[in-house]
C-alpha cells in the first residue's frame, strides 16, 4: 500500500470513528468489562533444588523464557525476587507497548507474546489482567516450579561456569542450581554478578554520565475519556488536512498526544521533567500515564531509585494542577497511585558473541542466526543533559542474532532483556518489551536444544546446524523468523560513509522518516556541534584540554574541510601526547544530539 493510500485509509478510519463515538454514548469506566480480582499466588512449602533449566526474573522475557523451556520438554525453575509476575509491564505499569511491525504492517514478534497480546486484549491492557495472564501462562507448565519473594544473593559460579544462584527467600538463603541458567533481570544482574562484561549507559560512545532518564508512572481518575478522544483525534485530523503534526491521537483504550503541553511544564524539581503523554485505561475506566521522566538516579542502586520515586511523586503535588488547566479531558483528574517500581530505560549493556550496533538496526540487517525480528525505531528518551529525546532512525524490521543473548567470559548462560548484547544507540530501539519476548522464548527454547544436543550456549552460537534447528523448532511454534533483504536507499548515497560513523557517535539523528537533510547547507552551529562532538566522544585522553573549535555564520566547503583538518591535526597531536591510539569511528552512538540537527525527534515513545 502506498503513503499516500495509507494516509487516505488513516483519515477515512479516523473519521468514522468519530462519527460513530459521535452518535453513540459510552460509559467512561465498565465498557470493556468488569475489573478482575488479583490472583495471588503462593509458594509451595517445598520445592527440589535442581533443574534442567533456570531463569532469574519474572519480567515478561523471564516468563516466556520459562514457558518456551518448559513446553520443550525441560524442567524449569522459574525464581522472581516480588509477589507477582511482570515486572515493568504490571509492577512498573508500562501497560502501553510499543509493538513491532514492519513497513507492510507484518507483525514481527509472534509465538508466545502472541498469546499474552491476545489474552490481555491488545496492547493497552489491564494490570490485573496481565498479572493474572503471566501466572496463568506459568502454571499452565507441568513442568515449570515458580518461586516468589526469591531476590538474588550471588551466582553460584566454577571456573567462569554458571552452576547456580543463591537467594534469600524471607529470612532463608537457598541454593538453586540448573545444567542452564537464562539471566532475565532488568539490569542484567546475574551476569554481571558472575563477571560478564558491560558497559552503562552511553558509556560505550563517551557519554559515561549519560543514561535516559526513568520515568514514575502515575495513576488517574476522574479523565473525560471521550474528550480526550475527541481532542487527540481532531488535532490528528486537522494535521492529516492541513500536512501537520499527526503525532497524536486516541483509541478506545489509549491515546497518545498532548507534546507542545507536556514540554511547556516548569518543574518545581529541575531534574524531573514533563513530556508528550501515552495514556492506557483500565477496566475500572481509571489511566494509565506515561510522562513523567525523573534523572540524576543511579539505576543499579535500590536506594537511589527510591529516592527518585520520592522526588517524582513530589513533583505529582505541583504537576496534577498544571494537568488540570491546561489538559483537555483532564479538568477534573485525581491522582490514585503511582507505580511500584520506576521505568528504567537503560542500564548495563551487555557485550556478548555478538553486540548488536545502530548499523544493524538501521540498514535493516538481516542475521544467520536471527532468533527475533524488531522493528521500533531508535527512540532516545531525554536524559539530565538533553532536555528533548530524539530519534536516530527508524528501520523497517532488523534481526537479532542468538550470539546477543551469549555473554562473553561466563559460560552456561543467557541474558536477554534490555541488558542484552546491544550497544547503547541499538537498544535504544532493541530494548521494547515484544521483542524481548520473542528473544526470552528463544532463550528457552535453546537452552532446551543445548541440552539434548549436548552443547554449550557458546557452542551453539557458533553451529549453523544447531541454529537451524533451534529456528526450525521456533517457527513451528508460532515465530516469525522469515528471511529478508531490504536495503535502504540512503547507504547508496555519496556521504553515508561519514553519516554513518557520525551516527554511530550519537551525533545524527534523522527521526522517524530517516531525514538527515544531506541535501541543506551546513550552518555554523551544526558543524561546530559535530566537529567538537567527534573530538569529545573520540576517547582522546586529553580530549578535555582541547580548544573549541568555531566557525563562521555561513562555511562554505573549504572552510568546513579546513577546521576538519584542524581537527584531525589536534586529535592526532593529544594521541602522541599520550601515546596512545584512538579510534574515533567506532563508537556505537546514542542519542546525545538534541534537536539540532536533521529530523531530530521529541522523544514522546516509550
Amino acid at each position: 500500500m502506498s503513503k499516500a493510500a495509507r494516509n487516505a485509509k488513516g483519515l477515512l478510519v479516523t473519521v468514522l470513528a468519530l462519527a460513530v463515538l459521535l452518535l453513540t454514548p459510552f460509559a467512561v469506566a465498565g465498557l470493556f468489562g468488569q475489573p478482575a480480582e488479583e490472583v495471588v499466588w503462593v509458594n509451595s512449602p517445598t520445592a527440589k533444588t535442581d533443574y534442567d533449566v533456570l531463569v532469574l526474573g519474572g519480567e515478561p522475557e523471564g516468563v516466556a523464557a520459562a514457558v518456551a523451556a518448559a513446553r520443550n520438554g525441560a524442567s524449569v525453575l522459574l525464581l522472581e525476587d516480588d509477589r507477582s509476575l511482570g515486572g515493568l509491564m504490571t509492577l512498573g505499569g508500562l501497560n502501553f507497548l510499543d509493538m513491532c511491525r514492519g513497513r507492510d504492517g507484518e507483525l514481527l514478534t509472534r509465538g508466545i507474546f502472541s498469546e499474552f497480546y491476545r489474552g490481555v486484549g491488545g496492547n493497552a491492557f489491564d494490570l490485573t489482567d496481565a498479572k493474572n495472564y503471566f501466572l496463568e501462562l506459568v502454571t499452565a507448565e507441568p513442568l515449570l516450579t515458580l518461586r516468589t519473594g526469591a531476590a538474588l544473593v550471588a551466582p553460584v559460579v566454577e571456573n567462569g561456569r554458571v552452576l547456580g544462584v543463591r537467594v534469600r527467600e524471607g529470612r532463608q538463603e537457598k541454593v538453586y542450581t540448573a545444567r542452564r541458567l537464562i539471566d532475565a533481570t532488568a539490569d542484567a544482574d546475574l551476569a554481571a554478578a558472575a563477571g560478564a562484561p558491560f558497559t552503562i549507559g552511553g558509556e560505550d560512545i563517551g557519554e559515561a554520565d549519560r543514561q535516559m532518564g526513568a520515568t514514575l508512572i502515575f495513576e488517574l481518575a476522574d479523565v473525560n475519556w471521550p474528550r480526550v478522544f475527541f481532542h487527540l483525534n481532531a488535532q490528528r485530523l486537522s494535521g492529516l488536512l492541513t500536512g501537520g503534526s499527526r503525532d497524536m491521537g486516541a483509541q478506545l483504550k489509549s491515546a497518545w498526544g498532548y507534546e507542545a503541553e507536556g514540554f511547556a511544564y516548569v518543574p518545581a524539581d529541575p531534574l524531573t521533567r514533563l513530556r508528550g503523554f501515552n495514556i492506557a485505561r483500565q477496566k475500572n475506566g481509571n489511566v494509565l500515564v506515561n510522562a513523567l521522566l525523573v534523572f540524576g538516579l543511579d539505576p543499579l542502586s535500590e536506594t537511589s531509585r527510591q529516592l527518585a520515586v520520592q522526588r517524582a511523586r513530589t513533583e505529582l503535588t505541583q504537576l496534577l494542577p498544571y494537568i488540570r488547566e491546561n489538559f483537555a479531558g483532564f479538568a477534573d483528574a485525581r491522582l490514585v497511585s503511582t507505580a511500584q517500581q520506576l521505568y528504567v530505560r537503560e542500564s548495563r549493556h551487555l557485550i556478548g558473541e555478538y553486540q548488536l550496533t545502530i548499523d544493524d538496526v538501521l540498514e535493516n540487517r538481516d542475521q544467520w542466526d536471527k532468533i527475533a525480528i524488531g522493528s521500533y525505531p531508535a527512540d532516545v528518551q531525554p536524559s539530565a543533559a538533553q532536555p528533548y529525546g530524539t530519534v536516530i532512525g527508524s528501520p523497517d524490521r532488523y534481526a537479532i542474532p542468538f550470539r546477543c543473548l551469549v555473554p562473553l567470559k561466563v559460560d552456561n548462560l543467557l541474558v536477554v532483556g534490555r541488558g542484552a548484547s546491544y550497544t547503547s544507540l541499538a537498544a535504544a530501539s532493541a530494548r521494547v518489551l515484544p521483542l524481548g519476548m520473542a528473544c526470552g522464548e528463544a532463550a528457552g527454547a535453546a537452552a532446551a536444544h543445548s541440552l539434548r544436543g549436548g552443547l554449550s550456549f557458546r557452542e551453539m552460537s557458533a553451529s549453523s546446524e544447531a541454529i537451524a534447528a533451534l529456528q526450525a523448532d521456533l517457527k513451528a511454534r508460532g515465530a516469525y523468523l522469515e528471511d529478508f533483504s531490504l536495503p535502504e536507499p540512503l547507504t547508496e548515497h555519496w556521504a553515508y560513509p561519514g553519516l554513518a560513523t557520525l551516527r554511530r557517535l550519537g551525533l545524527l539523528d534523522g527521526g522517524y522518516q530517516n531525514d538527515y537533510r544531506l541535501a541543506d547547507p551546513m550552518d555554523k552551529w551544526q558543524l561546530q556541534y559535530l566537529l567538537n562532538g567527534v573530538l569529545r566522544k573520540s576517547g582522546l585522553p586529553l580530549a578535555a584540554d582541547l580548544p573549541y573549535l568555531e566557525a563562521s555564520l555561513a562555511p562554505g566547503a573549504g572552510e568546513i574541510l579546513a577546521l576538519a583538518r584542524e581537527a584531525l591535526v589536534l586529535a592526532e597531536a593529544a594521541t602522541a601526547a599520550a601515546g596512545t591510539g584512538a579510534d574515533a569511528g567506532t563508537g556505537a552512538g546514542t542519542g546525545a544530539y538534541a534537536g539540532t540537527g536533521a529530523g531530530a525527534g521529541t522523544g514522546a515513545g516509550a
